[in-house]
């Protein structure tokens, strides 16, 4: 099964997508951890990176999809895969095509999470990471048992720059912009289907559960190149 979670940022992409993973052994490709990744390693793509995102801007397209490139001819993905956060933009759409295309795979089905700006802007500013270890906490959700320490290697939490209130409405801003198109053009090929993604990480995960299980019993015929994905948050 590979599968593609989009939205909203702060809508639980990221953990309903780790759950799924978890659930049916696939691969969980968020593009965050690949950002994160090259900019711990300070290489000239992790500053570049770090620049937009910093900044709540989307990294440049041709960037994203050479490390979807890299990570899709890893070893774990044969068995399937979670795409966390990809494709965002409609050229990512189509570098996404070509490169199913290069590697023989299909993206097997679209689930769209959506929630209230305002919600989202409060789980989001309420995130805490731990520079050490980098795990990352919320305050509401998670809160650690002793105040701004996290609760695994005891270092202490920070805000990143992108959970601060004034950068996360630019992302949410940049999604409706940038993103939010490529929903209505999933749509417009009756390729999508639109979840509620308030509530709480067992509510949303069932709904999720409960569509790919009608998907699974009725098998629906793939259109073109991608038959698509599930889009979360």
């Amino acid at each position: 099964m590979r599968l593609i979670f989009l939205g909203p940022p702060g809508i639980g992409k990221g953990t309903q997508a780790k759950l799924l993973a978890e659930q049916r052994s696939l691969a969980h490709l968020s593009t965050g951890d690949m950002f994160r990744s090259v900019i711990s390693r300070k290489t000239d793509l992790g500053t570049l990176a770090k620049s937009f995102i910093d900044k709540g801007k989307l990294v440049p397209d041709d960037f994203v999809l050479d490390m979807v490139n890299e990570r899709l001819r890893e070893d774990d993905t044969a068995s399937g895969y979670i795409f966390d956060g990809f494709p965002r933009t409609v050229p990512q759409v189509e570098g996404f095509k070509k490169l199913l295309k290069e590697l023989g795979q299909l993206i097997d089905h679209v689930i769209a999470l959506e929630g209230n700006d305002t919600v989202l802007v409060e789980r989001l500013s309420s995130r805490r990471t731990c520079p050490d270890c980098g795990k990352i906490i919320n305050l509401i959700f998670s809160p650690p048992k002793m105040s701004g320490q996290c609760d695994g290697c005891r270092g202490e939490l920070f805000q990143r720059n992108d959970d601060k209130p004034e950068v996360i409405q630019k992302r949410l801003d940049v999604y409706e912009e940038q993103t939010e198109p490529l929903v209505n053009y999933y749509e417009s090929k009756a390729l999508l289907r639109r979840v509620d993604g308030m509530g709480s990480v067992h509510e949303v995960a069932e709904r999720i559960d409960k569509y790919l299980s009608l998907i699974h019993i009725s098998e629906p015929t793939r259109l073109g190149m991608i038959s698509y994905a599930v889009f979360c948050l």
